[in-house]
């Protein structure tokens, strides 16, 4: 469904319940072109997971209402402290008077404690949260692509790994919202010319500890999602980390 002729920006169900909310960036704004993806769970306690840069809240928002009433948002998550991740959190908890930001604990300590409006639910590695018919489970992953406070979370309900800068692809996602084609190809192209993903010796079991969740759906931030054997997805790319001198 296309929620602005003049944007691009459309909502798209990826999965039962969980709407991928994408806004193209066309190249004469971003090189090569870009794409922002939110992601909407429906539930008794709606999430939005990433909130998108805080010049895009309008677009956001107007999808989000084309769904669902913005006020009854309650929970306002993200992977990490960045602006498309975070950057109109506090337009968010205007907007939607039930809502708290959701986050991991280094996340809440570092920064959402002191920038957000409102206290933040910091979750710690491996704790569940139900939202209704979905609970989603938040999983540490330190430095993944990166960020000290990075993590992610996993929607057992539907199989759905919000996989927040995992597999960003370029472009301005054209095609389908979710596909079952290649995407480790162009993420990993993209990951070697920009080197956007971080040193860390852990990538090993930080990828393991994501794959034995063995997501059926891959949602990602920039791009298409993704749909298969997830847990073989994410191994290919540790594989792809592993082989880089950085991570050795």
């Amino acid at each position: 469904m296309l929620t602005n002729t003049g944007s691009g920006t459309r909502v798209d169900e990826v999965a039962a319940g969980t709407f991928r909310i994408s806004t193209p960036i066309p190249p004469a704004a971003m090189p090569g072109g870009f794409s922002f993806n939110q992601y909407l769970v429906v539930d008794e306690q709606p999430l939005l997971f990433h909130t998108g840069p805080r010049r895009l809240f309008p677009l956001v928002r107007e999808a989000v209402a084309a769904v669902m009433p913005v006020e009854g948002l309650r929970w306002i998550a993200f992977s990490h402290y960045e602006a498309d991740e975070c950057g109109s959190l506090n337009e968010w908890l205007a907007a939607a008077p039930r809502a708290e930001p959701l986050c991991g604990q280094i996340a809440a300590m570092v920064s959402i404690s002191d920038v957000a409006d409102r206290a933040p639910r910091a979750l710690a590695d491996g704790e569940a949260l139900r939202l209704g018919r979905h609970e989603v489970t938040w999983i540490d992953a330190p430095h993944l692509p990166h960020g000290w406070e990075c993590g992610f979370l996993f929607d057992g309900s539907t199989g759905t790994l919000l996989c927040g800068d995992l597999f960003t692809q370029p472009g301005c996602a054209e095609g389908p919202a979710v596909t079952t084609g290649d995407i480790l190809g162009p993420s990993e192209a993209l990951r070697r010319g920009l080197d956007y993903f971080s040193a860390t010796r852990n990538v090993a079991p930080l990828i393991e500890k994501l794959a034995a969740r063995r997501p059926t759906t891959l949602a990602c931030m920039h791009g298409q999602a993704w749909e298969g054997d997830g847990a073989a997805l994410l191994r290919a790319l540790g594989d792809a980390l592993g082989s880089s001198p950085a991570q050795r």
